[in-house]
């Protein structure tokens, strides 16, 4: 399947999901799930955040063996996600990529509160998460004064998208030599808690 076609499904199943017309989230069986035991061919890789909120399978209607889905607060893409993306379009030859955020992100809107008053009390592990985001959106954050904070929000959810998926065309050079010669594409898109909706804005 090439990745217009992946694509298609994605945004078919959204539909559904947001309609409360669900068909391919409903039909796990045990038949299926004996089927897949011989191995997988997701149609689609998720880079998408750990929100509770954000059940990718489920806000795309998807099933078992459908979707390869690498999460993470924050949606970022550090070497150990980076290398789970590779290892998807490499081994079952999946030729879309997504990387998708989430509107009230927590982990974005954490890493505008450190920007502008920085706490000193995060965790390593946490200070490398926000770090990763703080790439992203810095340049938004400095609209601070401008903007009012939902809008700023929404602004840095997107470019926290956005510079996640220019990080996987760019700095992975499997992911590269697949974009240019083997037909890949890496897209970015923002789901709405508020209506169900995934809107791609990145990407081809």
């Amino acid at each position: 399947m090439n990745a217009q076609e992946a694509l298609q499904l994605l945004k078919e199943g959204n539909t559904r999901f947001v309609n409360e017309a669900p068909t391919r989230v409903t039909q796990t069986s045990a038949e299926q799930r004996q089927q897949l035991e011989g191995g997988q061919t997701p149609f689609a890789i998720i880079l998408g955040c750990s929100d509770s909120r954000a059940s990718v399978e489920l806000l795309f209607d998807q099933n078992l063996g459908d979707l390869f889905v690498v999460r993470v607060a924050g949606n970022i893409a550090n070497p150990a996600l980076i290398g789970s993306v590779e290892f998807a379009a490499a081994q079952f030859g999946t030729r879309l990529v997504v990387v998708l955020g989430h509107s009230q992100c927590g982990a974005v809107k954490a890493t505008l509160g450190e920007i502008e008053k920085p706490s000193g009390g995060l965790s390593p592990n946490i200070t490398a998460i926000v770090d990763q985001i703080r790439a992203g959106v810095e340049p938004i954050a400095r609209l601070a004064n401008q903007e009012q904070p939902e809008d700023l929000l929404t602004q840095a959810i997107r470019a926290n998208v956005s510079a996640t998926a220019e990080k996987l065309r760019q700095t992975s050079p499997i992911l590269k030599d697949l974009i240019a010669n083997d037909g890949l594409q890496v897209v970015g898109a923002e789901y709405s808690l508020k209506t169900g909706e995934v809107e791609f804005f990145d990407g081809p």
